[in-house]
């Protein structure tokens, strides 16, 4: 399974806002500089974490982008599921209707169960985690076993 850029990108946008926190609004144009990702992509991945409360928006001049809760208080889960709908990794698992097999499906059980375990994962990282220092990647990923 492949989270999507949204996803991915909202992440990445998410973490460069809490680096630069306190530092005042980032304009959109310095946050396409320091992500990689393109000012048109940011305000359509901007605003559905506005009205999960993760952003706020300054306008004018010296206005731009801001995170709107301490980076500690926002998990790689809830990136997710604002930007996916769910964490699910089967559509048969976010809605009964969507497969007609679905009361005698042998391998949904397996589907929710990994669903469960990668949600809590994620639910456990936050963005502080990731941030330099931070308790996430203390052992680099090709290290861990």
């Amino acid at each position: 399974m492949k989270l999507s850029a949204r996803s991915r990108y909202a992440a990445r946008l998410l973490l460069a806002l809490a680096m630069h926190k306190g530092d005042g609004p980032v304009r959109t144009s310095d946050l396409a500089d320091r992500t990689g990702i393109t000012a048109q992509f940011i305000e359509q991945i901007i605003r559905p974490l506005k009205q999960a409360g993760m952003v706020a928006s300054v306008r004018g001049a010296s206005g731009g982008h801001l995170l709107d809760r301490q980076p500690a208080a926002i998990t790689l889960g809830e990136i997710v599921r604002t930007m996916e709908g769910s964490a699910n990794i089967a559509s048969c698992l976010d809605c009964d209707t969507a497969c007609d097999r679905t009361g005698d499906c042998l391998t949904r059980t397996a589907w929710e169960r990994a669903s469960r375990a990668m949600e809590r994962e994620l639910d456990a990282i936050t963005l502080a985690d990731l941030m330099p220092g931070g308790d996430c990647c203390a052992t680099p990923c090709a290290d861990i076993s």
